[in-house]
């Protein structure tokens, strides 16, 4: 899989490959999303390609403090071929490279598959509570 930088041209294939993922939310536009990123740190928002299909996503980010990462995603025809823990190493890569001292990343708590993942690669369970607040209303 050759990893690299999100290309306007791969829009479509990105959300197509985020609901196949199951990971889009009423709340959340993809398309807006990606715009967001795309303002801030576009180099961090990678996908992961093979035979010229995108079959791989992560968006990471630093402020400063923390680095985070959202819309992780792999095909689900290619998961568990270790295609999403070579996209996560490059993005732990690109946010140690920025001088970031730990990530932090959400999962819903009923996705206890992505939770065993996370684990495998290295991440832990921390003992806080994530709360949110929407400053935007569709």
């Amino acid at each position: 899989m050759l990893i690299r930088a999100y290309q306007h041209e791969d829009e479509a294939a990105v959300i197509e490959l985020w609901r196949r993922c199951n990971l889009l939310h009423p709340k959340n536009d993809p398309a807006r999303d990606i715009r967001r990123k795309l303002q801030v740190r576009p180099e961090m928002f990678l996908v992961g390609v093979l035979d010229s299909e995108v079959i791989a996503t992560v968006m990471s980010g630093y402020e400063g403090h923390r680095g985070s990462i959202n819309y992780v995603a792999v095909a689900p025809e290619h998961q568990r071929k270790g295609y999403g823990k070579q996209i996560m190493d490059e993005a732990e890569r690109l946010l140690r490279q920025s001088g970031c001292p730990k990530i932090n990343l959400n999962v819903r708590t009923n996705n206890a598959s992505v939770i065993e993942f996370y684990k495998r690669i290295g991440y832990a369970v921390d003992e806080v509570v994530c709360l949110g607040k929407r400053l935007e209303h569709d």
